[in-house]
């Protein structure tokens, strides 16, 4: 595929979909605790959490009151909990003993806190910063290279192919509409190519 027609079905799916995550969030922490939560979760279970949990622990000071067994009672329900829980306890402590108690605006230090991968440290970087990154999750890994914008075996080739043919004023919306199309439409199993808004454009075009 080439630059111009992933333009063009970058622009398409902006007519469809929003470039905002279903994250809620308020301050660049909150979205870092949301998206460490959203791992193997949906968004709808992590707001869930999140609602309750930043009435009274929405800042890295308060969050390290908490024991790991306390935190874990209050994500329990997004699986992965015991992980999570240790992993935003130790980045909060981080975030307390060496940014000053405010999130890093930048990719390199993001990815230096416990629990926070590629993918978590470009979702913070773009959403909360501004910054141009694309952060592959298991919907863009699969219909980026369904519909044909690359051709990757892997996440990390698959966000470099799309770094490559995308205008990286793009990267970041781009993300967003690829995890919308993929939970509407271009989903793993039974991908409804019908009324996909790109179908024509896909290529694959898959019909099942």
């Amino acid at each position: 595929m080439n630059k111009e027609k992933a333009k063009k079905i970058v622009d398409l799916l902006s007519t469809r979909f929003t470039d905002k995550p279903a994250l809620e969030f308020s301050t660049p922490y909150e979205l870092l605790i949301a998206v460490i939560l959203s791992a193997q979760c949906t968004d709808e279970r992590v707001n869930k959490i999140t609602r309750e949990l930043f009435k009274e622990y929405n800042t890295p000071e308060k969050m390290v009151t908490l024991s790991q067994e306390g935190l874990e009672k209050l994500i329990f329900s997004c699986g992965l909990y015991k992980s999570k829980a240790e992993h935003i306890l130790s980045a909060s402590k981080s975030i307390l003993e060496r940014f000053d108690g405010e999130v890093p605006n930048n990719l390199e230090d993001l990815r230096s806190l416990a629990g926070v991968g590629r993918k978590t440290a470009n979702v913070v970087y773009s959403v909360a910063f501004g910054g141009n990154a694309i952060a592959v999750d298991t919907h863009v890994f699969r219909v980026s290279n369904r519909i044909g914008l690359v051709k990757a075996d892997n996440v990390l080739k698959t966000e470099y192919g799309l770094m490559k043919i995308l205008d990286e004023k793009d990267w970041s919306r781009a993300h967003h509409y690829l995890i919308y199309l993929g939970r509407s439409y271009c989903k793993a199993s039974k991908p409804d190519c019908e009324n996909c808004p790109i179908e024509k454009e896909c290529a694959k075009k898959i019909k099942r």
